[in-house]
């Protein structure tokens, strides 16, 4: 086998790989024998159809598969061998010749290959970027006592309406004498939220309404199609047909209440015993969020070198049409309009894919399963928190992790982060971190 690179330009390959009869022969006839032993024929034994027959049945197929997996192999070994820096997959090249596998002994394969552009990146002490450390100030503890404690409330029954409580009673519908109409409607629990009530006087209706009280109020007006069809408990069409006046007999109002900051929310929060009381409560928070705001402080400092690499490196020139090419063959949908319309958005994140290449080659980063691990395990707990787990224990996070990796959910982005977390810190001490100390919301904000 024969194979040969042409560099037709700094960013354009052509590979050419010559297959001769020497080279697939033997597998071949290693194959053939493979299938004669197995083949079943009417008229011959188990293992004895003539040779001829199966080459005649199977030889083109079994030849193919064979020179396309030589080639395949040859191929990614000769791309490895010689360092060639391949974007995406060789395609067949538009020049290539028609083969005739069927006829052909010795065969020629051409592919176009995308090289990656030439750049170096440069970073050092001469280079200063800002790091934000995000300020843990009472202010924010406090934002925080009130998320656990809006989380962990609960629904009480009270007798008078105010904002944002939940009412539930019977509607009646009513004619035009304001009584019960003949037909009419009537909706058991029929529940009502004034606060999203989008007419100002039908809102206004439920200022100091009382349970057993009873209200005159026009659903039509109160809401949009499909949330009126939800009230009235039937379709939209059937709906718009009640756009009068009903009668409301509010039989339940019900209040959400936070949590008190007391024990029983700790030990909610944290688990029994681990905080004795507010104070370590509060210490507790302070703890998590340092942990949590100083990978948001890495995530937007490796940005930032980003924004400056790219910014030296400049305008990298890339093998456009074939790129495209590559995309196109690369895509499930096939369309082309789709990947010019993204194309400027896909060569900024290949050059950035490029340039954290180059830099975990320079640091020489490397990460192992405890890495991936680790980081899996923290978007776990993350995840756990958002539904108001903070006392998962670490073992069930070990296992849940470990279960997760093994289906292999989302097991590429574990590896990207635990390579980023390594990398923010290498660059950390390239670079000159000029400190600057800033609350959430101005961090939120420049990261808008």
């Amino acid at each position: 086998m024969n194979i040969q690179f042409e560099a037709q330009d700094k960013i354009n390959g052509l590979m050419t790989i010559t297959v001769e009869e020497s080279d697939y022969a033997g597998e071949a006839e290693k194959e053939m024998k493979n299938y004669r032993r197995k083949a079943v024929m009417p008229g011959f034994r188990p293992g004895n159809v003539p040779m001829g027959m199966i080459r005649k049945m199977y030889g083109t197929a079994v030849k193919a598969e064979i020179v396309n997996k030589l080639v395949s192999e040859r191929l990614a070994e000769y791309i490895k061998e010689n360092n060639i820096r391949m974007l995406g997959q060789a395609l067949p090249s538009e020049g290539q010749e028609p083969q005739d596998i069927e006829k052909d002994t010795t065969l020629k394969f051409v592919f176009d290959i995308a090289v990656a552009p030439e750049f170096t990146v440069d970073v050092s002490e001469k280079d200063k970027v800002d790091y934000y450390k995000i300020k843990i100030d009472d202010e924010l503890i406090d934002r925080q006592v009130d998320m656990f404690a809006s989380r962990m409330g609960s629904y009480v029954t009270v007798d008078e309406y105010a904002d944002r409580d939940m009412l539930k009673g019977t509607l009646t519908e009513l004619d035009a004498d304001n009584k019960p109409k003949d037909g009419g409607l009537v909706v058991e629990d029929a529940i009502v939220m004034p606060s999203y009530v989008k007419d100002e006087g039908q809102k206004k209706l439920f200022d100091g309404a009382k349970k057993g009280g009873m209200l005159v109020v026009t659903p039509r007006l109160m809401y949009g199609d499909t949330e009126l069809a939800a009230l009235l408990k039937t379709d939209k069409d059937e709906a718009l047909k009640h756009d009068g006046a009903f009668s409301y007999e509010l039989k339940e109002i019900t209040r959400y209440e936070k949590h008190k900051i007391d024990k029983e929310l700790f030990d909610n929060v944290y688990g029994a015993g681990t905080c004795a009381g507010e104070e370590e409560f509060r210490e507790k928070i302070k703890e998590g969020l340092a942990v949590q705001l100083a990978s948001d402080s890495d995530y937007k400092f490796l940005t930032d070198v980003r924004a400056l690499i790219e910014k030296k490196i400049g305008t990298l020139t890339y093998p456009d049409e074939l790129l495209k090419r590559i995309m196109l063959a690369g895509s499930e949908d096939k369309d082309k309009e789709k990947i010019d319309k993204n194309y400027d958005l896909s060569l900024r994140q290949l050059t950035w894919h490029l340039i954290k290449e180059d830099l975990v080659r320079r640091y020489e980063i490397r990460v192992d399963d405890a890495d991936v691990k680790n980081v899996a395990k923290e978007s776990a707990r993350v995840q756990f928190a958002q539904y108001g787990m903070n006392n998962v224990p670490d073992d069930y996070l070990e296992n849940y992790a470990g279960e997760v990796l093994k289906k292999g959910e989302n097991i590429d982005g574990f590896v990207d982060r635990a390579i980023e977390i390594k990398l923010a810190a290498a660059l950390k001490t390239s670079v000159k971190l000029v400190e600057k100390e800033v609350s959430l919301d101005e961090f939120n904000k420049m990261a808008e």
